[in-house]
C-alpha cells in the first residue's frame, strides 16, 4: 500500500544555507596516549541553515554571515586547548554558531579522523543541532 505523500513545509529546505567543506586542521584531539604527543589532521564540514535569510539587496558582506568568520572559529576553538572527543569539538562549534547569530536556525558539524583507524578512510562524528 502506498503512502499519501502530504504537505512537507516542515520538512522543507532552508532558503538558504552557508556552508564550509573539507576544512583542514592540525588538531590536538583524542583520548590515547600518542594522541597527546602531538597534533594530527581533522577534516570539519560545517552547514548553517539560515531559514528565510533574504538574498542581500546591496551586494555586501554585512548583509550575510561570512563563511570565512566560520572557519576562523572553527580552527580558534579547536586549538584553544587539547579535546578529547570530535563530540565535543563539534559541540563547541555548534553552539558558538548558534549564539554568535541570531539568523542561524540550525547547524551541522561533520568531523572526520582520517587517521584514526587502519582500515578506513575516516572516522569521526556528525551532529545537528536547532535553534531551540
Amino acid at each position: 500500500m502506498l503512502k499519501k505523500i502530504t504537505s512537507r513545509k516542515n520538512n522543507a529546505r532552508p532558503a538558504m544555507r552557508i556552508f564550509v567543506e573539507g576544512l583542514l586542521i592540525q588538531a590536538n584531539i583524542g583520548v590515547h596516549p600518542h594522541e597527546y604527543e602531538g597534533t594530527q589532521p581533522i577534516i570539519m564540514d560545517i552547514s548553517l541553515d539560515m531559514g528565510p535569510m533574504p538574498a542581500p539587496k546591496e551586494d555586501r558582506l554585512h548583509e550575510t554571515l561570512d563563511y570565512g568568520l566560520v572557519a576562523e572559529k572553527a580552527e580558534e576553538i579547536t586549538m584553544e586547548a587539547h579535546v578529547q572527543l570530535v563530540e565535543t569539538l563539534a559541540d563547541r562549534i555548534a553552539d558558538w554558531a548558534l549564539a554568535a547569530d541570531p539568523r542561524v536556525q540550525a547547524i551541522t558539524v561533520k568531523i572526520s579522523k582520517p587517521q584514526a583507524l587502519l582500515k578506513a578512510d575516516a572516522a569521526g562524528v556528525e551532529i545537528f543541532r536547532t535553534r531551540k
